[in-house]
């Protein structure tokens, strides 16, 4: 969390349990340019500040971080690759090396600690119809990034409405490299006409996106993954597949079934995001 000099804060720590406290003490360090360790919840001296569930929250603030640290994390970020910031915890110092990596989402040895920060997710739906238009409406009201591909006019009118971006394509094949799918993209397919979906899974299973799944019945993935095999797709390949997508068996509801799925990707990148 970022707090500037006139109390404007970015992002949160508790949901706003104690974010108006830290901003206070956050003004406070930063007028006298020292570093200072806040802890809040069981054996806090601010004991008027609760946080849900008895939790706990030690909050490190650093007045004056170095802006070119952080703006050369954030550009590597911004290109869409992970980045790792090292912080000494005595001495506020930051260090940032474009080559740096670790196992997990941080490591500290002694007053070292790495923090690994990874590109935000982004989210590439193809197909037709209710369904197609209300996971990328979904979403994008989340916050996430992401694109709907449809080869129905209407399907992208009514989601241009809602504000999703759009892109229309009249048949398959479509160029997926065009689309900048990376290790931090989740393909979904949403398609009736499941003819749509081999050459499309087939694209797809050449991208490096963690998450590749469409919504059909389970019978209809045995049927699926035998048309995958004329496209030159290996069994072993098509074990990277979801279907049928979703958390909620059988959600008939177009809302439901874009929650369910929302919930099943975000289960499996936060998994992923520890590991």
């Amino acid at each position: 969390m970022t707090i500037s000099v006139q109390g404007k804060r970015q992002g949160s720590l508790s949901s706003g349990s104690v974010e108006d406290d830290i901003t206070r003490h956050a003004l406070d360090a930063l007028e006298k340019g020292q570093m200072r360790l806040l802890k809040y919840g069981k054996g806090s001296l601010y004991f008027d500040n609760t946080l849900p569930r008895g939790g706990g929250l030690e909050i490190l603030l650093l007045p004056r971080p170095d802006g070119a640290v952080i703006k050369a994390l954030a550009a590597q970020l911004s290109a869409r690759q992970a980045a790792v910031l090292c912080l000494n915890l005595s001495t506020g110092a930051m260090r940032f090396d474009p080559n740096d990596q670790i196992t997990g989402s941080f490591e500290r040895q002694g007053d070292i600690l790495k923090l690994r920060y990874l590109p935000p997710l982004r989210f590439l739906t193809f197909g037709k119809g209710p369904e197609a238009v209300s996971f990328p409406a979904l979403t994008q009201t989340c916050g996430y990034a992401g694109i709907l591909v449809t080869p129905d006019a209407e399907t992208a009118q009514i989601a241009g409405e809602l504000g999703v971006q759009t892109q229309v394509f009249s048949a398959p094949p479509l160029a997926l490299d065009t689309l900048s799918i990376d290790a931090r993209c989740a393909i979904l397919l949403f398609f009736h006409d499941h003819d749509f979906e081999p050459p499309l899974l087939a694209a797809a299973l050449r991208t490096k996106a963690f998450y590749i799944g469409a919504q059909r019945s389970r019978l209809a993935r045995q049927n699926r993954d035998q048309a995958l095999l004329e496209f030159g797709v290996t069994a072993d390949q098509t074990l990277r597949l979801h279907g049928p997508i979703g958390l909620i068996a059988s959600a008939r509801d177009p809302r439901v079934l874009a929650v369910s799925v929302l919930a099943e990707v975000l289960a499996i990148a936060q998994s992923a995001d520890a590991a």
